[in-house]
């Protein structure tokens, strides 16, 4: 494949297009400075203006959140995997059906797997701009959001409403629910009590690990994060690993499965027949199957990256964490 071919499927970061209207809490006191990005597949979002970088899905999504300091999104859930790992801040996590039930603070480089059926947010407490990356499970990302109720009351008293077909709608620009499209459901009390209480103490062994327990993991090869025996639990319908300059040895590999290389520091060349590139952080390349390739540090320094891959596994919730009387709408 050729060079041009090949450049085709990486996104640069700093080729990465915002969208700030992307979720219904777009207009909401404290989370109306955020920006979403589309970088693999549809993703979530619920507005038309998202700029997609790449729309071929390996069997999951890729995108990032970018958030200024003391910026949060607002407490959602997913039907699918919703992954992160932090590239650059210091952010906040907290879940629960109103974000109090329990919390967590990730520094760069650390993974955070939130499972489905459990009410999450996120915010920048960090002193400067903040990015994280996200992959969600499935093809289809879209239409895979439920916000908590409070979240699309607030949306209401600020001018947006999303509708039934998972669309906003803006009175703010003169945009009202067409003719036959009624308001998204919003989850009663019923439904609400459905949802775990889920402690800190439960989570975070869990689904929580830390870019320093990877590095030293990966001394010596890549290190499974999410997958079989991985060090999270979870069958997202992808594999997660995390690689240092020891992990690799510039042996040429290939695969049957999609890979998305996903640059957390340092420089990484990547060679194959016809080319090669040089990735840096923030840099999302997506290797279709069958192409031999050569993976190694360009630049002496700490490097490390995390590599996804699609896998044979239901994208949807696989397995029942917490409670089984999780409601899905």
């Amino acid at each position: 494949m050729s060079v041009d071919e090949m450049e085709k499927r990486i996104v640069r970061y700093g080729d990465l297009v915002p969208c700030r209207t992307a979720f219904i809490d777009a207009h909401t006191p404290g989370s109306d400075r955020k920006e979403n990005f589309t970088i693999i597949g549809g993703g979530v979002s619920e507005a038309a203006d998202q700029h997609v970088h790449i729309k071929e899905t390996p069997g999951f999504n890729i995108g990032a959140a970018g958030q200024p300091p003391k910026c949060r999104n607002s407490l959602h859930t997913h039907r699918t995997a919703e992954v992160f790992f932090v590239l650059s801040g210091r952010w906040r996590f907290f879940w629960g059906n109103d974000g109090t039930d329990g919390e967590v603070t990730l520094t760069e480089g650390d993974v955070i797997n939130i499972p489905t059926g459990i009410f999450r947010g996120f915010e920048n407490i960090g002193t400067d701009y903040g990015m994280i990356m996200a992959v969600l499970g499935g093809d289809d990302a879209g239409g895979g959001v439920i916000w908590a109720p409070q979240v699309i009351e607030d949306a209401k008293d600020h001018g947006l409403v999303l509708g039934e077909n998972g669309v906003l709608y803006d009175s703010n620009k003169g945009a009202h629910l067409p003719a036959g499209i009624e308001p998204m459901r919003v989850l009663d009390e019923d439904d609400m009590a459905l949802f775990p209480k889920v402690t800190t103490a439960m989570f975070v062994p869990r689904f929580v690990a830390r870019y320093l327990d990877m590095m030293a993991l990966a001394d010596h090869q890549p290190v499974t994060v999410i997958g079989q025996d991985g060090m999270l639990i979870d069958q997202p319908g992808f594999t997660l690993e995390f690689l240092s300059a020891g992990s690799v040895d510039n042996t040429a590999y290939s695969t049957d499965r999609h890979e998305i290389l996903m640059v957390m520091r340092g420089h990484w060349q990547v060679t194959w027949a016809g080319g090669q590139t040089v990735l840096a952080p923030g840099d999302v390349f997506a290797i279709p199957p069958g192409i031999e390739r050569r993976l190694q540090v360009a630049m002496s320094g700490e490097a490390s990256l995390f590599r996804v891959c699609d896998t044979d596994d239901e994208a949807g919730p696989t397995m029942n964490f917490f409670s089984d009387n999780r409601p899905h709408q």
